[in-house]
């Protein structure tokens, strides 16, 4: 795997692809930086060498060149994260690019423009990544979150550079966390599986049901295992098209020695509200008129047992409403226990949105091994697939 530490950068001008496609108020101020900060060890890499940086992203789904999506927003928070100035190009190609790129000297830092003002962008437009291609001497892709797109910037580009590609160190940590869960685990294997829907992780779950000892089942989805095995379960959320597949999912596992964990018990609610009456109920037999809405007492500590045992884990969604306080209680028990698995030498991979907005939210990122940065794209690794930016640099 070529990364950027197989690269002298002194006198060359790095082009790299990031995903700064970072939230913003209505004043156009930064609120959440983490997406700069991420990318800052390979941006240092190559200042250190002596080289100059050319930075390539997308800000939101612009039509066309709307100003409020316009990279210029976020030059004084990129600049205040590096410890440099950042300059900006106005346009991504172009004569405004390519003077900004000509004039640029060693140790200074470019932005361009979104990419995404030009539709050429996310059609993959050979001509537009090679006008792209031609600011720089050496492609590197940092951009975990958009690898599973053939974008021009983030896979087409690649093809101009045969020699003078590779990983920033952000996509070499995704790629290397999560083949230590796919390819190289330490077993016990656990994996977590929560959210609203068994459509959404029916092929992770069917992709890695091969690579792990244990797999828990908790979230929304739970519901449609209950209902498929018998279960009365009240209004709770159910796939009532998923069943039998929910039932193809555990005889498999079944055959393949996968022992799947699924709550015994839940917090119900009478509707579904954070000021909701609540009752504590066999997840087997909710009231009519209730929803489950978090993991119960019992159930967490059967996760936690097994939680204890593992010695890699992959976290993918949130065991209840977590969004309301009063159903937050599970996911964050979760992350506490599986916070510890990793503090006694246990290693946590934790991806997908929702259980990256929680591990957040509740202060839990420090504890964790590693936090993915790229939810679509982490699953479709999870899904065994090949995402084409990640191919593009291998080529």
């Amino acid at each position: 795997m070529k990364t950027i530490d197989q690269f002298n950068f002194k006198d060359k001008k790095a082009l790299i692809r990031v995903d700064f496609n970072v939230p913003l108020d209505e004043n156009f101020h930064v609120t959440d930086a983490n997406r700069i900060e991420a990318a800052k060890p390979t941006i240092d890499k190559i200042l250190a060498d002596g080289g100059s940086v050319i930075l390539m992203s997308h800000l939101g789904r612009p039509k066309g060149k709307e100003q409020k999506y316009s990279l210029k927003y976020i030059v004084n928070k990129t600049s205040e994260v590096l410890g440099v100035p950042v300059l900006f190009a106005e346009d991504c190609i172009g004569e405004v690019a390519q003077n900004a790129a000509h004039n640029l000297k060693p140790g200074q830092v470019l932005l361009l423009e979104n990419l995404r003002f030009y539709a050429e962008e996310e059609a993959g437009d050979v001509n537009f990544s090679k006008e792209l291609a031609s600011l720089g001497n050496i492609y590197v892709n940092d951009a975990f979150g958009t690898a599973h797109r053939a974008h021009a910037s983030t896979t087409i580009i690649a093809q101009f550079f045969p020699e003078n590609k590779c990983f920033g160190y952000l996509l070499a940590k995704e790629i290397e966390s999560l083949n230590k869960v796919l390819k190289n685990s330490e077993k016990p294997v656990t994996a977590i599986l929560g959210g609203s829907k068994v459509s959404s992780k029916i092929t992770v779950i069917e992709n890695i049901l091969d690579k792990v000892d244990h797999m828990i089942i908790g979230g929304g989805m739970t519901f449609t295992f209950i209902k498929a095995l018998g279960g009365e379960i009240g209004e709770s959320i159910c796939e009532l098209d998923k069943l039998d597949l929910a039932l193809e999912i555990l005889h498999k596992a079944k055959e393949k020695n996968v022992h799947i964990h699924l709550p015994v018990d839940v917090v119900a609610a009478n509707e579904f509200s954070n000021n909701a009456q609540t009752q504590i109920v066999d997840v087997r037999h909710i009231p009519t008129g209730w929803q489950g809405l978090d993991a119960g007492p019992k159930s967490l500590e059967n996760f936690k047992e097994i939680i204890m045992q593992s010695r890699t884990i992959l976290w993918n969604g949130p065991v209840g409403v977590f969004e309301m306080e009063n159903f937050a209680h599970g996911t964050i028990t979760l992350g506490e226990y599986i916070a510890e698995a990793t503090k006694n030498g246990a290693f946590s991979l934790v991806g997908g949105g929702d259980s990256v907005a929680a591990v957040k939210q509740f202060g839990l990122e420090p504890k964790m091994s590693y936090v993915s940065t790229g939810g679509g794209a982490m699953l479709e690794m999870l899904e065994g697939k090949t995402l084409p930016g990640i191919a593009a640099i291998l080529a």
